[in-house]
């Protein structure tokens, strides 16, 4: 997966940040001062930095002119004003995140952000499984598995948010889009299929009273 360098001075959300980008598979760098983001960016190609703006000492966006052009980044940041934003985005970067967010938010602009930057792998590889996100294609011990685009849709979200807890209304924005007004029960029916047709009767676990997840930590 990804390198990610994190910028961010409060250690309660750098912490989160890292630990669930970890969670996901990504590796995490962890900066709490603009100057010290700076110095780790020289010594070590990252595959997207998430900058916060109000860091100590040099700011985020002075960090983000001071990057290499290339390197793709992300705004985290307090700051809400469309002037700011237009700002960071002028700058270059990739996305900008508003505080507070919910992590599967984050997660899902990061891998959003990493697929269009081709900075990341989208073939994910589990036991004899190949799922390649970009060509919606899955190969199960190197035969292809034919997936409805619903299921294929449901895959990708459990992929992308794997070993974190998904319940059933989360999984249905995800998958089938938040204005979808149908029952949560068409998770269950999905789940029950791509549990058969991938062999993942134990990968995809049940989590009691909160919905789904696929455990691939073993």
């Amino acid at each position: 997966m990804a390198s990610i360098l994190i910028a961010e001075d409060a250690p309660a959300i750098n912490n989160l940040m890292a630990a669930n980008l970890r969670l996901v598979g990504h590796s995490c760098d962890q900066a709490f001062t603009g100057d010290q983001a700076l110095e780790m960016a020289a010594q070590k190609t990252y595959d997207l930095v998430l900058l916060d703006v109000m860091l100590p000492g040099t700011d985020g966006f002075a960090v983000k002119s001071r990057l290499q052009p290339d390197q793709p980044v992300i705004f985290v940041t307090a700051k809400t004003s469309l002037d700011d934003k237009l700002h960071g985005l002028g700058l270059g970067a990739e996305d900008y995140i508003v505080k507070p967010f919910e992590v599967l938010e984050l997660l899902a602009r990061v891998d959003t952000v990493l697929r269009r930057t081709s900075r990341n792998a989208t073939c994910f590889e589990f036991r004899d499984l190949k799922v390649d996100l970009s060509a919606r294609q899955v190969l199960r011990a190197g035969i292809p598995v034919t997936l409805t685009p619903q299921e294929f849709a449901l895959l990708e979200a459990l992929v992308v948010n794997r070993n974190l807890a998904l319940s059933r209304e989360k999984l249905l924005a995800l998958a089938w889009g938040y204005d979808y007004e149908g029952e949560t029960r068409t998770v269950d029916v999905h789940i029950q299929r791509l549990r058969k047709k991938l062999g993942l009767e134990k990968e995809i676990q049940t989590v009691f009273k909160v919905g789904y997840r696929l455990n691939t930590r073993g």
